[in-house]
């Protein structure tokens, strides 16, 4: 078993080196048999890889996916009186104006975190150009792979599970779809490790987040006419 799964990576990889030379990939249908070739745009699929760019987009991604709720009291949000303990003057001791200053044991935190939005924009032509070359680099991997259609006729997890298994895909998984239709969206929804996203809005965080890049024929077209510079 171990030896059949080594040729059959060893088969994918040798063909991914062939249809990166070529321009063109193998198109596979539910029962991953090969029912045609589809060529690739040069200009998406074959883009330069920016390794900083790919951090930055990654980074600018999971900080906008921040909820940013963590908060600390201040002192004037501490309970507690704010009755001056004892006069300013005369008993020796140091001045103090409230109990629920910062010094003291239970009082106010000084300059604590509190509610803000960690998300910032970056520009739309950097965005592209990442998302370019993390497709370029699932591509160069062999981890890409063109589907036919994705076709569920019902909302069962173990309907999509069968598809790929099929389809020899093991750990984490993308589906790319055109306007995925719902039934394809709730199978995908419980299964760990898979995602199932619109292909307008496929991410870097995404590509980069799975080991195996589903994309249908239609999907392709959109992802090309989106990005091609």
């Amino acid at each position: 078993m171990a030896q059949r799964q080594k040729k059959t990576k060893a088969a994918e990889g040798a063909a991914a080196a062939k249809a990166e030379e070529s321009g063109t990939v193998a198109v596979y249908g539910a029962n991953n048999e090969k029912v045609g070739e589809v060529s690739l745009s040069p200009a998406v699929f074959a883009a330069p890889v920016n390794e900083h760019l790919l951090y930055e987009a990654v980074k600018q991604y999971r900080a906008g996916a921040r909820r940013g709720t963590h908060m600390t009291k201040n002192r004037a949000l501490v309970s507690g009186t704010g009755k001056k303990p004892w006069r300013q003057k005369g008993t020796g001791r140091a001045r103090v104006g409230e109990a629920r200053n910062p010094l003291w044991r239970h009082g106010g935190t000084v300059f604590g975190p509190q509610p803000r939005d960690y998300s910032y924009s970056m520009p739309k032509a950097a965005r592209a150009a990442a998302l370019r070359g993390a497709i370029s680099l699932r591509a160069k991997e062999g981890a890409l792979k063109v589907l036919d259609a994705i076709k569920v006729e019902a909302p069962k997890t173990k309907a999509l599970k069968a598809l790929l298994e099929r389809l020899g895909v093991t750990g984490k998984a993308l589906v790319v779809d055109s306007r995925p239709v719902p039934t394809l969206v709730l199978s995908g929804r419980n299964l760990p490790g898979v995602r199932v996203v619109d292909s307008m809005h496929l991410t870097v965080y995404d590509v980069m987040d799975c080991r195996t890049l589903l994309v249908t024929r239609e999907a392709l077209g959109r992802l090309e006419e989106r990005l091609t510079p």
